[in-house]
């Protein structure tokens, strides 16, 4: 099974090394020296990783065969694709691999469908679920353990608890309670904070 474990940025000084976008919790193991990556556009690879290090807090690589800044310039936005047994679990329990979590049903904690996880984005401040609903709309769930309070495998499902408008019914949910509470109706019951912590995908 092939992932997408980084994005390659800009290039740096003259001599072909690149940035990366990593997109794995295991860059030591999926961008290490000698590792050969495919690639998307399919026509920039394969690569091989020649040498990799950490420049002011990001990660610098220089590919086999590119040695000059024309050449590393020439595989910006270049996706490098790594092969790993669908077996393969991360060491950390709480993190998973986009294939782990694609096609998982997304539910309230009462059990309410909210929808299907089509697709995980990956975006330098967060991951988000793409979440299709019933009636072909999507939503955006960021996963973050204040929102994502569970992932179980076993039962192929997703738990949140998304605050108001985060989905367009918990907001109409909310406003609903809001007229009530307006009316009169002083009883109001907190959400519990406690959360099931859940981690980002290598």
């Amino acid at each position: 099974m092939q992932l997408v474990v980084a994005r390659v940025g800009r290039a740096h000084g003259i001599k072909g090394e690149v940035t990366v976008e990593v997109r794995t919790d295991e860059p030591e193991l999926r961008l290490g020296p000698g590792a050969v990556l495919a690639t998307d556009p399919a026509s920039a690879g394969p690569l091989t990783i020649e040498t990799g290090r950490v420049h002011s807090g990001r990660l610098l690589l220089r590919f086999e065969g590119v040695r000059d800044r024309n050449g590393a310039e020439a595989l910006r936005n270049t996706l490098l694709i790594a092969e790993v047994d669908p077996d393969d679990k991360p060491e950390d329990p709480d993190e998973y691999y986009d294939h782990q979590l694609m096609d998982l049903d997304v539910v309230l904690e009462d059990g309410t469908e909210v929808g299907r996880i089509t697709e995980i984005s990956h975006l330098p401040s967060q991951d988000l679920f793409v979440v299709e609903r019933a009636d072909g709309t999507e939503v955006l769930i960021p996963f973050v353990e204040e929102i994502v309070v569970e992932i179980d495998l076993e039962k192929q499902r997703a738990v949140i608890d998304p605050p108001p408008g985060l989905i367009d019914d918990r907001a109409e949910i909310a406003s609903s309670r809001d007229a009530e509470n307006s009316s009169g109706d002083d009883e109001n019951t907190s959400r519990s904070d406690e959360n099931t912590s859940a981690g980002d995908e290598a």
